[in-house]
């Protein structure tokens, strides 16, 4: 009996997923698998006003990126120019519809970039993460998720963070986020017209979080070191089509390849994200996944919550 041909649901990828994840771990030397990071002498240290570029990826979220979308609108740069990109796909009617409509909405100091991508690319995020990191022409290049806020001068204060700095790989802080939401809460029922306005959320809807390393939509990389490394470019299998939204296992194998541990801790304000009970990769023939999920982090923010009253 012959084997069935590799996929991505077949016995190979586990194994290919879990062998990157322990090259990771930092068992294998990175320079075996990516390009010389360029060192810090190869490395600009622009100062004035910088040029940003924000990369997300959008599937079936529109409700959530037009928060995004919005917060550059109501709270538009003066220090910085922002580019922001995003990667979509065609099918994807609702994100479609509503990135033709901020097509028309001028924001002084900002560019939209919109990426259309075939949906099992899409699906890989490193695919158009590691597109636009070939291809910026920024100084720095924020890769995150479309549930991330821009809000209260945060790109501007970015800009003053990062004036004349080489670091490989940075991080804000903190962050301020909202409970668990479930898919029924009034913030995501966004119908009608309403998809096409401005459309913001109260401060009291957030709660602030320390953030102790760069992860998935908190990384922030310096142009040259993007241009010259793209993002995990040389691992193939973080590239290979799939037919749903995987988890983002390439944000660990890409601070590794960068050499760059946790990255570095800057102070930044106006950081907010939108936390949902459903995740683009849990399909409706998996909805064990985020049936667990949904309650673990009710009860983490429980816990978060009666530790911050004991401060």
């Amino acid at each position: 009996m012959s084997l069935p041909p590799l996929s991505s649901d077949h016995w190979s990828d586990p194994l290919r997923l879990l062998f990157w994840r322990i090259a990771a771990s930092g068992v294998l030397p990175a320079r075996w698998f990516s390009p010389p990071v360029p060192g810090p002498d190869s490395r600009a240290a622009k100062t004035g006003k910088l040029q940003i570029e924000i990369v997300s990826h959008c599937w079936n979220y529109s409700h959530f990126l037009v928060y995004q979308l919005s917060s550059l609108a109501l709270s538009p740069p003066t220090r910085a120019e922002v580019t922001m990109t995003v990667f979509y796909c065609e099918e994807d009617q609702r994100t479609r519809e509503l990135l033709e409509h901020f097509s028309g909405v001028h924001v002084e100091g900002v560019t939209w970039n919109w990426q259309k991508l075939p949906k099992g690319l899409l699906f890989r995020r490193a695919v158009g993460r590691n597109q636009a990191a070939l291809a910026t022409r920024a100084d720095w290049i924020w890769f995150t998720d479309c549930d991330t806020l821009f809000r209260q001068g945060c790109l501007d204060h970015l800009s003053d963070r990062l004036q004349g700095r080489t670091d490989v790989l940075v991080y804000p802080t903190m962050e301020r986020v909202t409970p668990m939401l479930r898919p029924d809460d009034p913030l995501l029922q966004l119908k009608g017209d309403s998809r096409f306005q401005l459309v913001d959320i109260g401060d009291d809807h957030f709660i602030e979080e320390t953030v102790t390393r760069a992860f998935g939509p908190m990384q922030i990389t310096h142009g040259d070191v993007a241009r010259a490394c793209g993002y995990c470019k040389n691992l193939k299998f973080f590239h290979k089509p799939t037919h749903r939204w995987c988890k983002t296992h390439e944000d660990r194998a890409f601070r590794w390849l960068l050499g760059a541990g946790r990255g570095v801790g800057i102070d930044l304000p106006g950081i907010y994200r939108i936390k949902h009970q459903v995740k683009g990769r849990y399909d409706a023939a998996r909805p064990l996944s985020a049936k667990i999920r949904a309650p673990l982090h009710r009860l983490s923010d429980v816990v978060k919550g009666a530790l911050r009253g004991k401060r």
